[in-house]
């Protein structure tokens, strides 16, 4: 089955998709050429592939990996989020979360906390106002603010 060939909720992705995949996941940069070479396809192959899975939505973007310490984010956090109303108000609350640029990542979850935001700050200074403004919200009944101490691994890349 090809990567166009998908059923209603789940994508089906060929062994050459997921060849291409783990070549771009392993360096983003690489031309359709290196590609090519390195699995044995035509260019042309891996441009339509490429093309299918960025319009499929397979591959959002193309990002660098940074070192958030290295550019000044000394501070990273892990925050549950306990709603004292448990409406749609709840996830347009972490829509809303999501847009600040601190913020990279926002989910709901199960067990203590109904929501989860991981986010970055230059300084104490900038969470103590990111906490403010979420506690503020009508909406949230408490947080927990868990700082990361170090990162063991941190992996951004879906390996397939």
């Amino acid at each position: 089955m090809t990567l166009l060939q998908e059923n209603a909720s789940t994508l089906k992705l060929d062994k050459r998709d997921i060849d291409i995949l783990r070549s771009l996941n392993e360096n983003a940069r690489k031309s359709f050429r290196e590609i090519a070479k390195e699995l044995h396809l035509s260019r042309r192959t891996v441009s339509n592939k490429v093309k299918a899975m960025e319009g499929a939505g397979v591959i959002h973007g193309y990002i660098p990996s940074v070192d958030a310490a290295k550019v000044g984010f000394d501070i990273t956090v892990v925050i549950g989020i306990l709603f004292c109303i448990h409406e749609r108000i709840n996830l347009e609350t972490e829509k809303d979360l999501a847009k600040d640029p601190a913020v990279f990542a926002v989910f709901g979850s199960t067990g203590e906390w109904e929501s989860v935001v991981m986010a970055r700050f230059k300084n104490i200074r900038e969470l103590d106002v990111f906490a403010k403004k979420v506690v503020a919200r009508e909406n949230v009944d408490q947080i927990c603010i868990q700082v990361v101490l170090n990162f063991v691994k941190e992996e951004k890349r879906i390996l397939v």
